[in-house]
């Protein structure tokens, strides 16, 4: 009896395993994704304006891409975000440092004089904290205000005017396992508690924040002010999008197909230089057989009234077929089975 429990379990796992992937690793890795996207989620209900979620701004100073996980654009204010998904008994030190004590993992983490390095300001400089798994230096406002001013730059660059500072800044904590042992982080550090209590005011100015300079203005210029805003920012560069059954979410890059050689060839027009977003819409089952997956996806487009139907494309794959994708800030590759996905946008 023993002896066929143990085969049930075992063929259960690898079931499991087989056509849902690893959800345990799964619910570690996509964790703080699924915090930012729960975040928008929140702020698009709180505020009805528009959330811009994984820009991957380039940073013309340094070269480098800077990764912004939340941009929101209301009426009344437009804000840079930073979601961190920090968890456990959290203080912060003399020196100004963080420390978590019983978060995810399980140890007490500090950083007593986190890295820092040289950022560009206006007409000044600022150091950026570099974050490390449940600690967090007090600096990572600097971080945020840092975010901001490379945003402004690229929208100068792409021909948006802006006033000194227009984008506040804010860093939030949504995780309901964080508790503070003493309330003195900085205001512009939304903790959970403050979190779970927003409520939206009057004319969308959710942060209670807005620059005087389109106040009293015409709200002709406002609006068009507004629109274009909005226009840069939603062709601005972003990570790629991958989102998994049961709601989870990866940022990353997406690199390329892997399975049988005509399924991937099915694939092979799914590609960022013509392809914007793909659905995984249904399984079909005959008996054993290789289940089959019907994936649909259209071109990309610009259009303000978007893709006919008519122009969507479907194709039929194994479920064994995998999605090769480079998760944000990790260094390892991974792989999804297209069983596990219910959909993939590509960044232009």
């Amino acid at each position: 009896m023993w002896f066929e429990i143990i085969c049930g379990i075992i063929i259960y796992q690898l079931f499991r395993r087989f056509f849902y992937g690893g959800n345990d690793v799964l619910d570690v890795e996509t964790s703080d994704f699924n915090a930012i996207f729960s975040v928008a989620n929140r702020l698009e209900k709180l505020c009805g304006g528009k959330v811009y979620v994984g820009l991957n701004i380039p940073d013309a100073d340094t070269g480098s891409r800077k990764s912004i996980d939340i941009v929101l654009v209301t009426k009344g204010e437009a804000a840079v975000i930073s979601v961190k998904n920090v968890s456990g008994f959290v203080s912060i030190n003399d020196d100004g440092s963080w420390t978590s004590e019983g978060g995810r993992s399980h140890r007490k983490e500090r950083i007593p004089d986190p890295v820092s390095h040289h950022a560009r300001m206006a007409a000044s400089s600022a150091t950026q904290s570099i974050l490390l798994l449940n600690v967090y230096h007090k600096k990572g406002v600097a971080e945020a205000k840092n975010t901001a001013s490379v945003l402004e730059s690229y929208l100068e660059q792409r021909g948006v005017t802006l006033p000194e500072g227009y984008f506040s800044y804010k860093v939030i904590i949504p995780n309901p396992n964080f508790r503070e042992i003493y309330r003195n982080f900085p205001p512009e550090v939304i903790t959970y508690d403050q979190w779970v209590q927003l409520e939206p005011e009057p004319k969308g100015m959710i942060f209670g924040w807005v620059k005087g300079a389109f106040r009293g203005g015409k709200k002709e210029m406002q609006d068009s002010f507004r629109q274009q805003l909005n226009f840069i920012l939603s062709t601005a560069p972003m990570w790629d999008r991958l989102e998994l059954k049961g709601s989870k979410h990866v940022l990353g890059e997406f690199l390329e197909f892997k399975g049988k050689q005509e399924d991937t060839l099915a694939l092979r027009n799914i590609k960022r230089s013509k392809v914007g977003h793909m659905a995984v819409q249904k399984t079909s089952m005959l008996g054993l057989a290789h289940s089959k997956l019907q994936v649909v996806y259209y071109p990309r487009d610009y259009r303000s009234e978007g893709v006919s139907a008519s122009e969507w494309r479907e194709v039929e794959v194994r479920s064994s077929t995998e999605v090769i994708f480079h998760p944000q800030n990790s260094t390892k590759v991974r792989k999804y089975k297209l069983s596990s996905i219910s959909s993939l946008s590509l960044s232009a």
